[in-house]
């Protein structure tokens, strides 16, 4: 048996990940979900006693460690390499990882090679006395730190007013982020250009996010790169910025999902990233054809994870179960028990308290009409849903509903269906001291 350690192992995935070849591979917590995922009051533990405990736990395990993997963004997306470096395990270069992750040298590394894929961008720092007077590009722009993830503490910015009234929670809580990746940077040799633009600083941005959005998930391998599998992101909300449903595979035209696969080849070759998987975003503009490159992140997308069970037959997470084991991932195609499928985001654009939370037998019934849904609820009755954390800044995720099917209306007539089975009741906020 191969041991294969996990950061924030939890309960959801575990499941998914014991599908991959059950009888070689023991899979093992590394660090706690509850300190990896959602750290009380917002600290996540620092690098140096993670490495430490991590060695620590290698080595009480018999026959060590044999792969270290993570399917979370940051910290977790940092932690990884860095402790597979340290343990001599395979991994992709931190410079490479960097390189995605830092989302300033990500946008320049990307300018390199695919300059008219890359929007207008710069660094901002919102500590600054005048933040505003350092803005150079035209209003409206997306503002949000140089490391954040879901769209966390990134706004709309349609001109001083707007930009002025964000700074005061961006300098409150970007230091969330902020600290993991500084202590990652450290063991990075940047440029100074890039090392002047640390974790507490933003990223103003040229609005691309019109159009269809995708992300393709890949790895790099030695010298070769593959992408295996092409997922849309379907968008709502006031500023078209909030995921309402991942779908795949994606409905793009062949044409264009070929564009961006050479794209984010050229670009993963690039900056040298290999041992390990990524997922990059693109737009498509369909009314003149253009394609902006969006991000880069050193992980898969645990997402899109039950997309590729249902649709291919096995879980991404068996790319970076190989890959970590230094060996040359081999994924099915198109052989799972569905030929779609969707992770659906049951999102609420206004804060409201929850009356009624789905019930373990609401779930049961969901099950018994949809034998292999998945779902995951993130609020319990009488919450309120500014409670959540780390949510984007327009949108409040009360649930994650997983389905496949044979068609498109399948697919949404099911999604319809377990929304109704749940019976999901809110009412409005009142004021303040509105509780349950």
């Amino acid at each position: 048996m191969k041991n294969v350690f996990v950061s924030g192992l939890d309960a959801f995935h575990k499941k998914l990940l014991d599908t991959i070849a059950p009888d070689e591979l023991r899979f093992l917590p590394l660090f706690d979900y509850s300190e990896m995922v959602h750290a009380p009051d917002d600290r996540y533990p620092p690098f140096d006693a993670l490495i430490d405990r991590a060695r620590e736990t290698f080595a009480a395990q018999p026959g060590g460690a044999d792969a270290v993997i993570g399917y979370w963004d940051a910290p977790t997306s940092l932690i990884v390499p860095l402790v597979a470096h340290e343990a001599g395990l395979p991994g992709a270069p931190l410079e490479a990882v960097a390189r995605c992750e830092h989302k300033f040298w990500s946008r320049t590394s990307q300018r390199e090679v695919l300059p008219d894929m890359v929007p207008g961008f710069q660094a901002i720092d919102p500590f600054a006395d005048d933040p505003l007077s350092q803005v150079r590009l035209d209003f409206p722009f997306w503002l949000k730190p140089v490391k954040s993830h879901s769209s966390f503490l990134g706004f709309f910015i349609d001109g001083p007013e707007t930009f002025n009234a964000h700074l005061p929670e961006i300098r409150d809580r970007i230091g969330i982020m902020a600290r993991p990746l500084n202590e990652f940077m450290a063991r990075v040799d940047a440029p100074e250009s890039v090392r002047a633009v640390d974790g507490y600083h933003c990223i103003a941005e040229e609005i691309v996010s019109q159009g269809f959005q995708c992300t393709l998930e890949g790895y790099g391998f030695g010298d070769d790169v593959e992408i295996f599998g092409v997922v849309d992101s379907i968008r709502s909300g006031r500023h078209h910025s909030c995921f309402s449903r991942y779908q795949y595979p994606s409905k793009l035209p062949p044409p264009v999902q070929a564009r961006m696969i050479d794209a984010a080849k050229r670009f993963i070759r690039h900056i040298g990233y290999h041992g390990a998987a990524f997922n990059i975003e693109f737009f498509w503009h369909a009314d003149d054809d253009a394609i902006h490159l969006l991000e880069a992140n050193a992980r898969i997308s645990k997402s899109h994870s039950p997309l590729f069970l249902m649709v291919d037959g096995a879980v991404n997470q068996k790319v970076i179960v190989d890959l970590g084991l230094g060996r040359r991932p081999e994924f099915p195609h198109r052989e799972g028990r569905h030929a779609l499928a969707a992770k659906f985001m049951l999102r609420y654009f206004e804060d409201a308290v929850v009356e009624r939370a789905p019930t373990s037998a609401d779930i049961e019934r969901v099950h018994m009409a949809y034998p292999d849904a998945l779902l995951r609820v993130f609020a319990d009755a009488g919450m309120r849903l500014s409670d959540l954390t780390l949510q984007d800044s327009y949108s409040y995720e009360f649930a994650e509903i997983f389905l496949g099917a044979d068609h498109q209306k399948e697919l949404l007539d099911r999604y319809q269906h377990t929304c109704e089975l749940l019976d999901i009741r809110t009412r409005p906020t009142i004021g303040e001291g509105d509780a349950a």
